[in-house]
C-alpha cells in the first residue's frame, strides 16, 4: 500500500512541478485526470492517445520523480438522458480505458452515472425511496439502463485489460456497497469500487465493515483517501441530505475534510489495516476537497497522518502462533 494523490488541486502547476512537490512531501503515486469533472490539466487524453512519443515523455517525467500512476480518472455521467452529454461521457471513458492500456495503467476511476426516471424524462433522477410506487418503477428502469450500458463497457474494459473503479457517490445510481456489488454481479469482475469513504461516512455506513463487504469479494480496485465530518448541531435538525452550498460551511450538516479532521488517526489506522486484511495493496489516493484549508496544507496534513498509518513492510511469519 502506498500514498497517492489525485492531482486535480495542483492543476495550476505543470506536471513536472506538481510531481516534484508531491515527491518532496512523501507521495509515491498519482491519479491523473483525463476528462470529465477531474479535467485534464496534466494529461491531454486525446493528444496522448495512440502517440508513442507523448506517452514515453510522460513515463520519463514520472520516472524522474519516482512516481507511479495508480489510475486515470474521468468522472462524468454516461447514463445521462441528454444524448450529447451521455455520448461525451462515454467517449471520455472509452478513450481513458484505451489510454490506460497503452500506458500500462490497470485502472480507470469513474462514476456509475445516473439515468432519468423514465425514457421521456430530461434530467437524471436520484431515487432514494421505493414509495410512492412510481419511484420504485423508475429505479427498476434505471437499473435496466445501467446494466445494459455497463455490461457492454465491462466487456470493452476486459478486452483492454483494464479495471473500472466506480466511486460510490450520491446522486449517482451506485452510491453504496450493495449497489456496487449488484452492478459487478450483473456485468463482470472488471467492474469494482473506487472506494471513497467520504461519501459513506455521512450516509451512516461503517467504513471498515464496507471495506470487508467489498474486499472479501475482491471488489475494491482503487481507494480514495478523503475524510468527512458530520456536524451534529445541524444534522440533528435537518438530517444529512443537505443541499446547502459547500462553501456555506457553518450551515452544512457535513463537510468533506482532510484526512484526520473528520476521523482521528486511530480510525485511519483501522482503515489501512482492514484494507490489508482483505488483500488491497494499492494506492491510498488523497482527494483534497476540504474548503476549510488550502490544497497544499490539506494534502500535507493528509500525507502526515497516512504516513504513520501505512505499513512499509509485508507481514512476517506468525511465529507466535506456531
Amino acid at each position: 500500500m502506498y500514498i497517492g494523490v489525485l492531482t486535480v488541486p495542483l492543476g495550476g502547476e505543470s506536471l513536472p512541478d506538481a510531481l516534484s512537490y508531491l515527491d518532496d512531501i512523501g507521495v509515491e503515486g498519482v491519479e491523473l485526470g483525463v476528462g470529465g469533472h477531474p479535467g485534464e490539466a496534466h494529461v491531454d487524453r486525446q493528444e496522448m492517445l495512440d502517440d508513442d512519443g507523448a506517452q514515453e515523455e510522460l513515463r520519463e517525467t514520472l520516472d524522474e520523480h519516482d512516481m507511479q500512476v495508480s489510475a486515470l480518472a474521468t468522472h462524468n455521467n454516461p447514463l445521462h438522458p441528454d444524448d450529447d452529454t451521455a455520448e461525451e461521457a462515454d467517449t471520455e471513458l472509452r478513450e481513458a480505458i484505451r489510454l490506460a492500456a497503452q500506458l500500462d495503467v490497470n485502472t480507470v476511476t469513474c462514476f456509475s452515472g445516473l439515468p432519468a426516471g423514465g425514457p421521456n424524462d430530461e434530467v437524471p433522477n436520484w431515487i432514494t425511496a421505493p414509495w410512492p410506487t412510481e419511484h420504485a418503477d423508475a429505479h427498476d428502469y434505471q437499473w435496466e439502463v445501467a446494466v445494459d450500458y455497463w455490461s457492454e463497457l465491462a466487456e470493452f474494459a476486459d478486452e483492454q485489460g483494464v479495471d473500472i473503479a466506480i466511486e460510490m457517490h450520491p446522486n449517482m445510481l451506485v452510491y453504496e456497497p450493495t449497489g456496487m456489488l449488484e452492478l459487478r454481479e450483473a456485468t463482470n469482475d472488471r467492474i469494482g469500487a473506487n472506494f471513497d469513504p467520504s461519501h459513506l461516512y455521512w450516509q451512516g455506513i461503517e467504513v471498515t465493515d464496507a471495506i470487508r463487504f467489498l474486499g472479501e469479494r475482491d471488489a475494491i480496485h482503487h481507494f480514495h483517501a478523503k475524510d468527512t465530518k458530520v456536524y451534529e448541531p445541524k444534522s440533528r435538525v435537518k438530517g444529512v441530505l443537505d443541499t446547502t452550498d459547500y462553501t456555506d460551511e457553518p450551515e452544512r450538516s457535513w463537510l468533506f475534510r482532510s484526512i484526520g479532521y473528520g476521523h482521528d488517526e486511530g480510525h485511519w489506522k483501522d482503515v489501512v489495516s482492514t484494507l490489508r486484511m482483505v488483500g488491497y495493496e494499492g494506492a491510498l489516493s488523497i482527494e483534497h476537497e476540504d474548503s476549510l484549508t488550502s490544497s497544499t496544507e490539506g494534502l500535507e496534513k493528509a500525507v502526515d497522518v497516512l504516513d504513520r498509518a501505512v505499513f512499509e513492510t509485508q507481514p512476517g511469519d506468525a511465529y507466535w502462533a506456531e
